[in-house]
């Protein structure tokens, strides 16, 4: 179905692997085309409650940007280029159903971006991350120079944007950027071990959860607000009621995501 991804579902977790080893996995135009479309079917796709996004081989997640694309534009055709890779971030952020990365290498430039747009990160021992653009006289275009400082503040955002270099995967969790280090043989399972507990939860209460958290760095929007609306929203859902319900009855909930 997909020439540059790998798709498989498990127990209700579609597992997305960027799959250009040779190429150290390098987004590139139709990369970007197929994160948006595999995206589209994690949204609209009811029997995926949680993805993760991964790259093939033990090197890299993605070590960047294809550079050859950027040869010639011009700054009109630079800004198209990153707006669109902007809004593909932006939709998985947006995803109502977690995105984790499972970060199994080299997340370099937009590979970083595309990591920092998941809603959180797993890191093996030997993954690497920066965002070395400064090398190529350039910045980072998808979303990165926001999103770095979210994660890891402004001061430590600045000096792996101006230096460009790599921080490991042990300065990554001191950072704030990974949430767990394991070995690179623990990767996928530590990730869809987090998403089945995810999964056994009610869906549209974690949709509201990834809405209001969001909300938090989105200058149009309130954060106390999304949250007082998604909280009063939860009351019309049946599964509100079944969860409230087996909390009584000391028994496990089981949430239809209605």
């Amino acid at each position: 179905m997909y020439q540059t991804l790998l798709t498989s579902l498990e127990d209700q977790i579609l597992i997305i692997t960027i799959n250009r080893p040779d190429k150290m996995n390098a987004i590139n135009n139709m990369v970007m085309s197929e994160l948006s479309a595999v995206i589209d079917e994690v949204y609209n796709n009811s029997e995926i409650r949680s993805a993760v996004i991964t790259g093939a081989g033990a090197k890299a997640f993605v070590a960047g940007a294809d550079i050859s694309q950027f040869q010639g534009l011009t700054i009109e055709e630079g800004k198209s280029l990153a707006k669109k890779g902007q809004d593909v971030f932006q939709k998985i952020e947006d995803c109502p159903k977690p995105v984790v990365a499972a970060v199994n290498g080299f997340a370099l430039g937009g590979g970083h971006e595309l990591a920092m747009a998941c809603h959180f990160r797993i890191a093996s021992e030997n993954a690497k991350f920066g965002q070395p653009e400064v090398n190529l006289g350039l910045i980072p275009g998808y979303g990165g120079t926001q999103r770095l400082v979210q994660l890891v503040g402004k001061g430590r955002a600045i000096e792996m944007m101006i230096t460009g270099n790599m921080i490991d995967a042990q300065t990554a969790l001191q950072f704030g950027l990974v949430n767990y280090v394991v070995p690179q043989e623990e990767l996928l399972n530590k990730t869809k071990s987090i998403l089945a507990i995810a999964n056994s939860k009610a869906p549209l209460a974690i949709a509201k959860c990834i809405q209001a958290a969001n909300a938090v760095f989105d200058e149009t929007k309130n954060g106390y607000q999304a949250e007082m609306t998604g909280f009063g929203e939860c009351f019309a859902t049946e599964d509100m009621k079944e969860g409230t319900a087996a909390f009584l009855e000391k028994r496990k909930a089981v949430f239809k995501g209605r």
